[in-house]
């Protein structure tokens, strides 16, 4: 019997319907309080510019396969880890298949290079919050209590894959491989982030 606790957290894919027809949708979840124009732009928090309210573990209000392309830019970290799949699953089913969803996420890898490398300056918390590397590590790292579940490439690869996510590639900075090159155009924090797509 093992110790490790049960899958149960792991959603499985979405079974997909046929392909909404129709003009190039792209979404932007957890766009926050910078919504783009041209994006049809989701988050939980009720702010001028934002098409579609509501938190995404309880479903986006978009049919079935009707996005050509998602994307989360530092949003997804601010979840619990059980409702990574829930979140991904649901992105998933709103992205036609063949769509690409691109996620910006604090890389968690660079944290710890710069942690043992021991560059506070990479870590942007001022000293009132904390003053020595450790102090700034761990604050920088639940980002002030919004970040709930940090990532590294390993770890959005699996999440997307369990998903039901294919071809999931780690992406440069304003670097893509879809057809869509705009789908870069929300890219932002260049020094601190991982940035991945994937395939629906």
């Amino acid at each position: 019997m093992s110790d490790c606790p049960a899958d149960s957290a792991t959603a499985a894919p979405t079974p997909r319907r046929g392909a909404a027809p129709g003009p190039i949708a792209r979404l932007q979840w957890g766009c926050g309080d910078k919504p783009a124009p041209g994006w049809i732009n989701a988050d939980r928090n009720r702010v001028d510019g934002v098409d579609l309210h509501g938190d995404i573990r309880d479903g986006l209000a978009l049919p079935d396969d009707s996005v050509d392309y998602a994307v989360a830019i530092h949003a997804l970290q601010d979840l619990r880890w059980a409702d990574i799949p829930v979140a991904l699953g649901e992105l998933r089913r709103v992205i036609k298949p063949g769509g690409v969803l691109r996620l910006g996420l604090p890389d968690l890898d660079l944290a710890i290079a710069a942690y043992q490398r021991g560059d506070a300056a990479h870590f942007c918390v001022p000293d009132h919050d904390a003053q020595v590397l450790g102090a700034k590590l761990v604050t920088y790292l639940i980002w002030y209590g919004s970040t709930r579940t940090p990532f590294n490439v390993d770890f959005a690869r699996e999440a997307l894959a369990r998903a039901g996510f294919r071809d999931v590639r780690r992406r440069a900075f304003r670097e893509t491989a879809s057809r869509h090159a705009e789908i870069v155009a929300l890219d932002n924090r260049e020094r601190e982030s991982l940035f991945v797509e994937a395939t629906a």
